[in-house]
């Protein structure tokens, strides 16, 4: 491209990756969906010439952000821009990409899924104008790796994220393998075959999808498990079994359960420590200073203990206090050995099954350093979050016979316990997208609960949300994912209007009628129901179910009509809702056979669907996770 060609040019301003990589996207999209030629260059001083401006808030004098606790955490946006001539602004440099993918938001793109085949863009002749002034409602707005994934599809999804106002990826273990792994080695299914991936495969993919990362400046999470295990030499790849019993050396730190101290179940990353042992804190602390100071891309550095429930030390010592009191401890002789090291990695540490019971000696230390995360994976999503005024009485610590909480008020209820004892940063980590979307096939009452919850997170006293998630979680729409960033960043928005707009979007004019149709199949599906929250199938339950396929078929015809739609996000959007619609009809069938009673029958149906899921895997694979999908469902059924 010549100058003589270019009529609109962008002008970077200063030196952040970010910065220049929100540059190149504005000059890509926009040369896409105008008939202008766009020019790229960077400059010092804002304003000498014509064309769009962007870079940090200070480059901006003229330009005031709304507030915001801390800067470079938290998202605050500022666009002035008159037809070819303006500003956009960010409080950092990852808020200037954000407020590039809203400004071409603002113009009409939409991203309804990650991929090429997810991007909607307009045709436009002209730049109208856009002002924009906005903080995010929540600091954490991110997503945590999960399912089996391929590093296009993980690539695809840190690129997919800021477009939608998330803020943060959060990458589990230290090289991810087993979810890699699980996508190589084709875990699970028996039609394609697949090689076993190697731990420096892994991290090699790993450092890619960091410089992913990095270069749209997000928020980095990592680690979480492991850090029972690797600091006394023992691997956390994954949740596979030990080979071999730990040998003395290492047996003398591991949690005494049932008079052995062994690993829990063979499983190294599910097993305990004996928490009262300081030399056993004082080894892990270690490993976790080391690790943060040989990796300061890391912004949030988990510090998990074991995974797993009922598992914790039963010694003399540890009965002495609760698990959380021990952990306590140990984070706050990790604050000792951090401070005054420069570092500003924060450490994040989780209420999670047995540590839902907060201390009643020790009290976490209320610093920059510390961030609380609210895990309640055992919570039902029947219900959302909400302020509950009449919160009931925590059932009493018994350590390892504990029953873990289901009702919202009850998970609610451990929360506010813990923020009695601190006050500091935190955020939910939960599960909607992991294993619970599949409770709901039409995804609507999933999205809804969504929706609700991220309103609700403000009122319960937490600062956002990290979901725990399959990658892969975009059939039959990407609507929970967009409701969930969409809501992270404005908590006021209605769940009514990103409804109407993601299905224009993503199914062009006859959007509304995907919406309806979904909305029957989420219906008659009934998600309270699978969840196993009414009791036995009754016959009105199976006449639901029942009623499903003759819905899908009837439905089939508008999907025929538009499946060739010259829009391709539009076409692809139904090629996707097709095959679903095969899928969802072998679903009912097996779970009313299984209603009936008819054990036997549901299996065979059951094996029918697996089989169609497995063969479908080549043309599904970017929107469904076909491991998570047969490995959860199949639960049900084998």
């Amino acid at each position: 491209m010549t100058a003589a060609d270019v009529s609109l040019t962008i002008h970077t301003i200063g030196d952040d990756p970010a910065v220049r990589f929100a540059g190149e996207e504005l000059a890509r999209y926009l040369g896409r969906i105008t008939s202008r030629g766009v020019g790229l260059g960077s400059c010092e001083t804002p304003g000498v010439a014509d064309g769009l401006y962007i870079g940090p808030m200070a480059s901006f004098p003229n330009i005031v952000l709304p507030e915001v606790a801390q800067p470079s955490l938290d998202d605050a946006i500022a666009i002035d821009v008159v037809g070819a001539r303006g500003t956009l602004a960010g409080i950092n440099g990852r808020s200037v990409l954000l407020a590039v993918y809203r400004y071409l938001t603002e113009l009409g793109c939409r991203w309804v899924r990650p991929g090429p085949d997810g991007e909607f863009l307009p045709a436009i002749d002209c730049l109208p104008a856009v002002k924009v002034e906005e903080a995010a409602s929540y600091r954490h707005r991110g997503v945590c790796i999960e399912g089996a994934v391929g590093y296009e599809h993980v690539r695809d999804m840190v690129d997919w994220l800021p477009k939608l106002g998330f803020n943060s990826y959060f990458m589990q273990f230290r090289e991810a393998h087993t979810f890699l792994d699980r996508w190589y080695s084709r875990a699970g299914n028996p039609y394609i075959e697949g090689e076993p991936l190697s731990l420096d495969a892994a991290r090699q993919y790993t450092a890619d999808i960091e410089t992913e990362i990095s270069k749209r400046g997000l928020l980095y999470h990592k680690v979480g498990h492991g850090w029972t295990c690797e600091p006394f030499g023992v691997p956390a790849l994954g949740w596979e079994k030990q080979v071999h019993e730990p040998d003395a050396a290492v047996a003398k730190f591991l949690a005494q359960v049932n008079g052995e101290r062994t690993f829990w179940d063979g499983i190294a990353i599910n097993t305990n420590l004996c928490y009262s042992n300081p030399e056993a804190r004082r080894i892990v602390n270690g490993a976790i200073a080391s690790y943060i100071r040989a990796h300061p891309d890391i912004r949030f550095l988990h510090f998990w203990l074991a995974d797993g429930a009922n598992n914790n030390c039963e010694c003399d010592e540890c009965r002495k206090a609760r698990p959380s009191d021990y952990y306590v401890t140990a984070l706050n002789e990790l604050e000792d050995l951090l401070s005054g090291d420069g570092m500003d990695t924060s450490v994040v540490f989780p209420l999670y099954v047995d540590l839902l019971w907060p201390p009643t000696i020790e009290k976490p230390r209320v610093s920059d350093r510390f961030v609380l995360m609210f895990a309640p994976i055992t919570r039902t999503y029947s219900e959302s979050f909400r302020a509950f005024d009449d919160a009931p009485d925590l059932p009493p610590y018994q350590r390892n016979k504990l029953e873990f909480p289901r009702a919202v008020d009850e998970n609610v209820a451990f929360l506010k316990a813990w923020q009695e004892k601190f006050q500091g940063d935190s955020f939910d980590f939960d599960y909607h997208l992991m294993w619970d979307h599949l409770n709901d096939p039409g995804h609507m009452q999933i999205s809804e609960i969504i929706g609700r919850d991220m309103k609700g997170l403000q009122e319960i006293g937490l600062n956002g949300c990290m979901s725990c998630q399959v990658q892969r979680v975009f059939v039959p729409t990407s609507l929970p994912m967009i409701v969930m960033g969409r809501m992270l960043w404005n908590r006021s928005l209605e769940f009514a209007d990103i409804v109407s707009d993601y299905f224009a979007a993503a199914f062009g004019p006859e959007g509304a009628a995907v919406c309806g149709y979904l909305g029957e199949l989420s219906d008659l599906f009934d998600p309270q129901f699978l969840r196993g929250e009414k009791g036995d199938a009754s016959e009105e339950a199976i006449h639901r179910l029942t009623a499903i396929p003759g819905v899908v078929e009837a439905f089939a015809p508008t999907i025929e009509r538009n499946i060739e739609s010259a829009q391709p996000c539009h076409a692809k959007s139904w090629f996707y809702l097709k095959h679903h619609a095969e899928l969802t009809k072998e679903f009912a069938k097996a779970l009313k056979t299984k209603a009936r009673g008819e054990d036997e029958g549901a299996a065979e149906i059951w094996q029918k669907l697996k089989k169609m899921a497995w063969g479908k895997e080549p043309e599904l694979h970017r929107v469904l996770d076909t491991w998570l999908f047969t490995g959860t469902l199949g639960k049900r059924f084998e």
